[in-house]
């Protein structure tokens, strides 16, 4: 079962910006654990059917507006039955101003009461993207994360195959590195992986028979990144006489990894074969296959053979998902 996340407030408070109009404690200490927002206009009508209290609650111009037409007794008591809901955090956007009555709740029912100058729907959307980061279910895989012509491509095998030694060869060829070693991979949507390296080990590889480097300060800032969305899969294996490796690539292997099905292509090793070239040729063909180009089908389309063949695909799975 993959883990529930949580965010601190904080990290939303300083990332937008936000002014504290009253936080109850520590913002450091209060956890969001909610993907979605909520805009409160039912609620302020009183309907509260399907309601999500653990969401952050958002009121922009419109709530503003409805709230400022109805009568003070009526809007005390509208705005109480919202607060006594124990909200994450009430956000009031476009810097509007704030009825006394929402202090007074906030701090009656312990609810943090912020403000942004953003409009509603651009704040709306930057905080859901935020949360869908950080929120999203993750797992820690060992491999290298490298950025390859714009390609995510996440390298998996064995210990001790090479999969550092490539990294580095390709970061020389002006590619550039996520992760080595521990690839912290998240789900940001149902189709899209996003891969990291944790804080304490980023930029960092191990070279066998070296030791430790730090491959920001050897070949400066431009040679690493922070986040990369995984866009393929490269198994290095060893070399085995007696296993049939495809040769045409027609037939498309993926692995699923939480649940997200992304290209795999497995790549035997051997002394003498350039690693680094064919991972580069393995990132351009897997973006030429994007835009709807296989060579592969080409060829066979010219040879008069198979054309009508319904693609094949394979699915591995990830040991968790």
């Amino acid at each position: 079962m993959v883990e529930k996340f949580k965010v601190q407030l904080k990290k939303i408070l300083d990332e937008f910006n936000l002014e504290s109009i009253f936080v109850p404690g520590d913002p450091a200490e209060i956890y969001i654990e909610e993907t979605d927002v909520n805009r409160p206009g039912l609620q302020l009508m009183g309907f509260y059917e399907y309601f999500n209290p653990e969401r952050i609650q958002i009121i922009g111009k419109m709530e503003f507006a409805y709230l400022a037409t109805i009568d003070e007794p009526l809007r005390r008591e509208r705005l109480e039955m919202l607060f006594a809901q124990k909200l994450p955090a009430l956000i009031i956007t476009r810097e509007l101003p704030y009825f006394p009555e929402m202090l007074e709740f906030a701090k009656k029912y312990e609810v943090p009461l912020l403000r942004s100058k953003d409009s509603t729907s651009n704040f709306m959307s930057a905080l859901i993207a935020f949360l869908n980061l950080n929120l999203a279910p993750r797992i820690t895989r060992h491999g290298v994360l490298i950025e390859v012509y714009g390609e995510g491509m996440f390298i998996t095998g064995e210990s001790g195959v090479g999969k550092s030694e490539t990294a580095i060869e390709l970061v020389k060829r002006g590619h550039r590195l996520v992760a080595d070693d521990a690839v912290e991979i998240r789900k940001v949507s149902n189709i899209s992986l996003v891969g990291t390296s944790p804080e304490n080990i980023r930029h960092f590889l191990e070279l066998r028979g070296i030791g430790i480097i730090n491959a920001r300060r050897l070949f400066g800032i431009g040679a690493v990144k922070v986040t990369e969305k995984i866009d393929i899969v490269v198994e290095l294996e060893p070399w085995d006489s007696e296993k049939i490796y495809d040769r045409m690539g027609v037939d498309n292997e993926y692995i699923s990894i939480l649940g997200v099905n992304v290209p795999l292509v497995t790549i035997p090793v051997k002394p003498g074969r350039n690693l680094a070239v064919i991972l580069e040729v393995a990132a351009m063909n897997n973006r030429q296959k994007k835009m709807g180009y296989n060579a592969a089908q080409e060829l066979l389309d010219n040879l008069g053979l198979d054309m009508d063949r319904k693609e094949t695909i394979k699915i591995k799975k990830l040991d968790i998902d």
